[in-house]
């Protein structure tokens, strides 16, 4: 039977307390939680309302205050325009499927340098990925801005696609107020 993710309460006066330890503990050790690969539910004491991605956004939130930000300002003003769009849910899949390759990526290759290098301390694996990364970093950066670009062109095309079918799956529906096709012929016809 899988073990059941552990439980952290949020009370009213803020702070958190985790069942399994019966102690309170804070936001750095609610990310180290999610650094170790614990699952963890956060539940409002008062209400019983899971605010899980609560708690997760106000890590980020100190994360991206505190040192080198992952998001520019670009990207989350981009992210804001989404909300509300009827392409939401679909940013947010192609978001997530994105992050997984990523991460199956690095995965591969700290596979390999174990292959390479054999059995090695943590500290080792990490320094080889900062000279990797030192080394390789311009390369990748321009190899994910080329991947980043053509995956905004491709979802720009989707939009232009569902727009073009939209519009054709209403023009042929009269609307009170829309000119309908023959109309449109017709002052065409006129303009000419």
């Amino acid at each position: 039977m899988p073990e059941q993710p552990r439980l952290i309460k949020k009370y009213p006066n803020r702070r958190l307390y985790d069942t399994k330890t019966s102690a309170y503990i804070t936001l750095s050790d609610v990310k180290d939680l999610v650094l170790y690969r614990e699952s963890f539910n956060v539940l409002d004491a008062k209400s019983g309302e899971d605010i899980t991605r609560t708690i997760l956004l106000q890590i980020i939130l100190e994360e991206e205050a505190g040192g080198m930000p992952l998001f520019t300002t670009d990207l989350l003003s981009q992210m804001i325009r989404f909300y509300g769009h009827a392409m939401q849910g679909m940013l947010g899949k192609y978001l997530e499927t994105n992050i997984k390759s990523f991460i199956e990526f690095q995965k591969k290759l700290q596979e390999q340098s174990q292959q390479l290098y054999g059995e090695s301390s943590s500290q080792m694996q990490s320094d080889m990925w900062s000279q990797f990364m030192n080394f390789q970093g311009p390369a990748m950066q321009t190899m994910m801005t080329t991947y980043m670009e053509q995956s905004r062109n491709m979802l720009h095309q989707m939009q232009d696609q569902i727009k073009t079918q939209a519009r054709s799956l209403f023009t042929a529906i009269p609307l009170p107020g829309f000119p309908s096709d023959s109309t449109k012929q017709v002052q065409k016809e006129v303009e000419k």
